[in-house]
């Protein structure tokens, strides 16, 4: 039998059983993690993928046996610390995934090992600040207190005190606060018709997010821009918190469920409704369109809430098929380095942002599809950041390559990041946008 045995078909993926007791027995927990670092080690196809790997192999090299079993356990969490869920290893690597009979799903064992890790109270003030996205977007979003959050995030003697007492690094790029949040700049949805197609619902319902709501509220109005144009009816979501990624990342799943229980009822009575539910953020999309459906499979509105929801330009390129999408674009965009985000890449949906921006007359769009090394908070942290661009190096020359006039990725967090990286390497700049406000250009609006 082939050692791909059983994985000629599609992945699938088990339920995450977190509310087992055992989920959190640590003895168990290091008996499986052996078993598929056992697993791992002679596989060693994930190498380049993030710090998770190189760093459980230089374990095992390092032992005299050069086998998993001479590892000591306590360095286990070397290798679960280093893991920021991407999932890309499960998705695109991994030959032993389900129904292969292994059964290896090395990114929710690491959550499983976060989650332990939180319950056992070692998550730290650092990591529960930077996790609470609304807590900080509010705080941050009072006007007085913004533009001094601001000045503090640009300022080196700020940021080398941030280093020292909450461990961001200082030479980490950081996202500002927008002076108004996005409802305050979304402005009327427009009376339009609601016209279905054949792949798509004629209306949507805009789940904005906290980066959205918070950080960069532009990016927001561009859809909702996108959207009038193309006469879409739309709707805001009419309260909206965090959709949990991030205390996911964390290991807090409880967190997780409680942010669910605030959202879920809301989007599964739009998605009912007939509405199509688009978040311009790609770890919101993958949260509703994955996570939240494993951690709660028997949730009718959970699971309603995953079939209506889409990334914008997976809408776009579907209402183009229908022929419903307006292609009167007025603006070319040159050439544009693109980079497709994991946690895109994850969904299985195609590249279809891709698609979308080679729509446009007089663009050329390159591709590029590798991560880029940020993850959320991960990739700000003081001992990960050196890491973050050292996986994102391959990245930047990539992007770079050809002198683009524009750098994006659906991931605008992956975009700061690309743009840091291609300052620092002494590229030509090009001007950093998100693919939905590159689209909003081309449409001239």
């Amino acid at each position: 039998m082939s050692v791909r045995e059983g994985n000629l078909e599609a992945p699938t993926r088990h339920a995450l059983d977190w509310k087992n007791p055992d989920f959190y027995d640590e003895q168990k927990l290091m008996a499986e993690m052996e078993r598929v670092f056992d697993v791992c080690h002679g596989c060693r196809r994930c190498l380049s993928l993030c710090g998770s790997f190189p760093s459980l192999f230089d374990l095992v090299d390092a032992t005299e046996e050069g086998e998993v079993e001479g590892v000591a356990k306590k360095d286990y969490w070397k290798v679960v610390d280093n893991c920021y869920l991407c999932d890309v290893c499960y998705m695109t690597k991994c030959p032993y995934v389900p129904p292969h009979s292994w059964n290896l799903d090395f990114p929710h064992l690491m959550l499983r090992a976060k989650a332990v890790k939180h319950k056992r109270g070692e998550t730290t003030f650092r990591d529960k600040l930077l996790s609470s996205t609304d807590t900080l977007g509010s705080f941050a979003g009072i006007p007085i207190v913004t533009p001094m959050v601001n000045a503090v995030n640009k300022t080196k003697a700020m940021r080398s005190v941030m280093e020292s007492t909450l461990g961001v690094d200082k030479k980490a790029w950081i996202p500002g606060y927008a002076p108004k949040k996005f409802r305050a700049i979304a402005g009327a949805s427009g009376d339009f018709r609601v016209v279905d197609g054949t792949l798509t619902p004629g209306k949507v319902c805009v789940y904005a997010t906290c980066y959205i709501n918070y950080n960069e509220p532009g990016i927001g109005r561009d859809l909702l821009d996108i959207l009038r144009h193309n006469e879409i009816p739309f709707v805001l979501i009419e309260k909206e918190a965090c959709c949990g990624m991030p205390k996911l990342e964390l290991g807090d799943l409880d967190a997780v469920a409680a942010n669910k229980e605030k959202n879920i009822p809301q989007l599964a009575r739009y998605a009912r409704e007939g509405y199509a539910i688009l978040t311009p953020i790609p770890s919101c999309t993958l949260t509703y369109k994955q996570e939240l459906p494993l951690m709660f499979p028997d949730c009718v509105d959970t699971q309603v809430v995953k079939d209506a929801m889409w990334d914008p330009f997976e809408y776009f390129v579907a209402r183009n098929r229908d022929g419903l999408l307006k292609t009167d674009f007025k603006n070319e965009l040159g050439r544009v380095s693109y980079h497709i985000p994991c946690h895109s890449r994850v969904q299985n949906v195609g590249r279809k942002t891709f698609e979308a921006l080679s729509l446009v007359p007089g663009t050329e769009v390159k591709a590029v599809e590798r991560c880029s090394g940020h993850s959320g908070t991960w990739g700000v942290k003081k001992e990960f950041h050196a890491t973050a661009m050292k996986i994102g190096k391959p990245v930047f020359r990539s992007m770079g390559e050809g002198e683009p006039d524009y750098i994006s990725s659906d991931c605008q967090l992956a975009g700061h990041h690309i743009e840091q990286g291609m300052e620092e390497a002494g590229m030509k700049k090009a001007q950093m946008m998100h693919p939905l406000s590159l689209l909003a250009k081309a449409y001239g609006l």
